[in-house]
């Protein structure tokens, strides 16, 4: 996050959209501090503020540091669509970065968006991947999911899927969003939370 300031908060907002090359409509603003002069009056407006370019900058910081103390190298291709961050991650070590039924990364990705709210003081959302192992996962849910909700639709019997992680479960409930006489729903708690998939008429 950047300072910049003016007599009032338009005009220090201005100032910072001329730096940073962007409008002032993609500026988000954390604070607005008035600093007062003599007989109380406002002397000028000082605004903290932040792009998207920030955001993501701070994201790749986070993460190159946080895999170079577990002794990685690390190249990353970040992207930013639809108020999403996605990285891209690539390493001689590309396994390791994964874990375990990919636990290592989904850790990775929690603790890189944890940070970056807690800065930011709002929510983003950010997606690793490594070497597509996300994507093909995603691909793998998708044909589970969509399976499961064509028995659902014939034999009326609701389906309970595996326990996913939070974009896992998002991809299920878009994936199914427009099957007739199946609707998803997500339940449980922590790690056992998953989605069913149950009938309506």
């Amino acid at each position: 996050m950047k300072k910049f300031i003016g007599k009032t908060q338009e005009e220090a907002l201005n100032n910072a959209a001329a730096e940073l090359n962007v409008p002032v409509e993609n500026i988000y603003v954390d604070s607005v501090v008035e600093n007062k002069g003599l007989f109380g009056r406002i002397k000028n407006v000082e605004v903290t503020c932040y792009t998207d370019a920030m955001v993501i900058e701070f994201v790749l910081d986070y993460l190159r540091s946080v895999i170079e103390k577990m002794g990685i190298k690390v190249d990353m291709v970040p992207s930013f669509t639809d108020g999403l961050i996605r990285v891209k991650l690539s390493t001689d070590h590309n396994s390791i970065l994964i874990g375990k039924d990919g636990e290592t990364l989904q850790a990775l990705n929690e603790i890189c968006r944890c940070a970056a709210n807690a800065t930011f003081k709002k929510r983003i959302r950010i997606l690793l991947d490594v070497n597509e192992y996300k994507h093909d996962k995603y691909s793998k849910l998708v044909s589970i999911a969509k399976r499961e909700a064509i028995k659902v639709s014939k034999t009326k019997i609701t389906a309970e899927l595996s326990p996913m992680s939070a974009d896992e479960r998002r991809v299920v409930h878009n994936a199914l969003i427009s099957f007739k006489h199946v609707k998803t729903i997500s339940v449980g708690e922590g790690k056992d939370r998953h989605v069913t998939i149950q009938y309506v008429d």
